[in-house]
């Protein structure tokens, strides 16, 4: 617990409020310091991405502050057929994007980072996903809400309208933007931060649970 007065030991590198929202589940308090960081890359393996840019985010914020508390950064990629698909450039990238994903399957990577001091540790979790057969009009509707525009793959699972996501196999937080009970795990590791077990009931199921014995 955090006490009237005090700063969070934790700070999130990112301006996502999907990440915010997933990373109020464990319960832990943090502020909300966005990475700017350049994303772009020469790294062609998705896991050296993903973990890359998390450490890359969450550096950005930890060496531009005063004090050494822990700082949690994440990158999430979308791969299809080995190659690497980013938030789409624009509208028209967004729709063949969602085409090429149509009815077929793919795989999300979600690295995360925790930077505290001169502690940095990484990690991954990777998520197959089946995107369902949705139609010409669908992709257009959903293009035209502008909601593909900042996320990897040109989607979110979330979305309550466009639905994309068939099924998927792996962790459901982290094709959101951030594998809970791996954020819970590096935040013990390098911020010795006891955060809480996910309250998100699907959490309870996630293959990256730990197994009670």
């Amino acid at each position: 617990m955090t006490g009237e007065g005090e700063r969070p030991s934790l700070v999130l590198a990112s301006a996502s409020p999907r990440r915010r929202d997933l990373l109020a589940a464990l319960g832990a308090a943090f502020e909300v310091t966005p990475a700017d960081v350049d994303e772009t890359t020469d790294e062609r393996d998705p896991v050296r991405v993903a973990e890359g840019l998390s450490l890359r985010k969450a550096r950005a914020v930890a060496d531009g502050s005063s004090d050494a508390r822990a700082v949690l950064g994440s990158d999430t990629v979308v791969v299809l057929d080995g190659r690497i698909l980013g938030k789409p450039a624009d509208a028209s990238e967004a729709r063949s994007t969602l085409r090429a994903l149509r009815d077929r399957g793919h795989e999300v990577v979600t690295g995360v980072a925790v930077v505290c001091g001169e502690r940095a540790v990484a990690d991954h979790a990777r998520t197959a996903v089946w995107m369902r057969d949705y139609s010409d009009e669908e992709i257009e509707a959903y293009v035209t809400s502008g909601d593909p525009m900042d996320k990897a793959g040109a989607y979110a699972i979330q979305h309550p309208d466009f639905a994309p996501v068939a099924r998927i196999e792996g962790c459901e937080c982290s094709v959101v933007g951030l594998p809970l009970w791996t954020v819970r795990r590096l935040l013990r590791a390098a911020g010795g931060i006891e955060a809480g077990e996910p309250t998100l009931e699907r959490c309870r199921a996630c293959p990256l649970a730990p197994t009670r014995v």
